[in-house]
């Protein structure tokens, strides 16, 4: 058996694009407009040869109401070659840290959709350090 994707709807296009792809470095591989059905399928990839899933992002564009989110969906998971830069670039592009990297090891973020995402650090943690240290959470993740 093979993962393929995991789905998500979103509600701006745009805004979860930049969201993935320039702020996280995920790359759109395909995208299907289906204009009898009213909505939009862009597929998401790392690009690691080791690393065939992808996220599929379903934008349906009459959709006028905020998607309900559910704890029960979880959550989706990165690793990173380095936890506090990447939480230092989602920071400068306006995105709040949930969950600060505070043991060097593992934070939490949320897409435009509200969408929770967990941020890994590839291999050991990293030694602990400010301003991740002593930054609380904020909200839920």
């Amino acid at each position: 058996m093979k993962f393929l994707h995991s789905m998500i709807r979103v509600q701006n296009l745009e805004n979860t694009l930049r969201f993935f792809c320039e702020y996280l470095g995920l790359e759109e591989v395909r995208r299907k407009e289906h204009e009898a059905g009213r909505f939009t399928l862009v597929f998401l990839s790392t690009r690691d040869l080791e690393d065939s899933a992808e996220i599929e992002l379903t934008y349906n564009w009459d959709q006028t109401n905020a998607y309900s989110t559910g704890r029960n969906f979880g959550h989706l998971a990165f690793e990173v070659d380095n936890v506090y830069e990447s939480c230092k670039r989602l920071m400068d592009n306006g995105v709040i840290i949930n969950r600060p990297p505070r043991d060097g090891r593992m934070a939490f973020v949320r897409s435009p959709d509200q969408i929770s995402i967990e941020l890994l650090q590839k291999g050991e943690a990293l030694e602990p350090s400010e301003p991740w240290l002593s930054m609380p959470n904020t909200g839920e993740w």
